[in-house]
């Protein structure tokens, strides 16, 4: 059975590029970005590329155009769609002005990249300022189950400012082959894609997301075999199964689990359980422990079972 870590591929991951060429609008270019692993919160800074700006009285002209387009639509009962078809052209005059969206800082964004929160805003090089929608762009940032809470402001003449609080990542839920980051109440919070959240308490099954604290007080339980523990699996809803980095499974029972890890831990203190050749402890019965060995140890028990017979008078 293959290692959850090595299905999530948590120790080949690698983070997309960010940088893009300067023909493309649609993608920032990242000047001042702080190391995400020396920081609590990220605080960053991209400038977008924009066109060269027009000269002011080519400007001007067509901010007189452009007032006589949509005077005209007005008066002919088609503002709505002349203004939807004209954004572009007064984002492109409001450039033209110098009051393009040049600078967007960042703060407070632990867990998401730059290019995520761009997109979410809807920021990109086309966009000015003066049409830029803040309250938009707040809203939709605070649908995203990873933001907590956001403020967007505009500074004149070319700047946005975003401030981000995120949602703490409390553990990490795999479900029917779909990862998922996790907040303490159990809430989906992020897709996993990478090995971001490697560290985090891992948890498995229908529910598992539900009975996560469940989960961490078992994993405490386990004292110095803590470090060896994977994941746990929550089994039919009802008990947890705790997967060992060494592929070994540890059945609990679903009454006292901490009665079993007890004597789990007791076992490995003075007789090595875990060092020898098993694939599964079972500690569901109270009082006993079954232990499933793993084919070359099953064979070679049998052989010598059967020898010791065959060698009885």
């Amino acid at each position: 059975m293959r290692r959850l870590s090595e299905m999530l591929g948590w120790g080949q991951a690698s983070r997309p590029s960010l940088a893009a060429g300067a023909h493309d609008v649609s993608t920032p270019k990242v000047l001042l970005r702080a190391e995400r692993a020396a920081r609590a919160s990220l605080r960053w800074r991209v400038r977008l590329d924009r066109p060269t700006p027009h000269k002011l009285d080519i400007a001007l002209t067509a901010f007189v155009l452009l007032g006589a387009a949509l005077l005209g639509a007005e008066r002919g009962g088609q503002l709505d769609g002349v203004m939807e078809q004209t954004s572009h052209a007064g984002d492109w005059l409001a450039r033209s002005l110098g009051l393009g969206v040049a600078v967007v800082t960042v703060s407070g964004a632990t867990h998401m990249s730059e290019a995520r929160i761009l997109a979410i805003a809807g920021i990109d090089a086309s966009r000015s300022l003066p049409l830029f929608d803040v309250a938009q762009a707040k809203a939709r940032l605070e649908a995203d189950p990873l933001v907590k809470q956001a403020s967007v402001r505009k500074l004149y003449p070319n700047q946005v400012v975003i401030e981000i609080v995120e949602r703490t990542p409390y553990a990490v839920w795999q479900k029917d082959g779909d990862v998922s980051a996790i907040a303490a109440d159990g809430a989906p919070i992020d897709e996993v894609t990478d090995s971001r959240y490697a560290d985090l308490p891992f948890v498995a099954g229908e529910g598992a997301n539900g009975r996560v604290h469940e989960y961490v007080e078992l994993l405490d339980a386990m004292d110095e075999l803590k470090p060896r523990v994977e994941a746990g699996v929550l089994v039919g809803q009802r008990r947890w199964n705790l997967r060992l980095k060494s592929g070994v499974d540890v059945k609990l029972p679903e009454e006292n689990p901490e009665a079993a890890i007890a004597e789990l831990l007791a076992l490995q203190r003075q007789s090595r359980i875990l060092e020898k050749d098993a694939m599964a402890l079972d500690f569901r019965v109270p009082g006993r422990v079954f232990v499933r060995l793993t084919d070359d140890a099953a064979t070679t028990w049998a052989e010598a079972h059967t020898a010791k017979k065959g060698a009885q008078p």
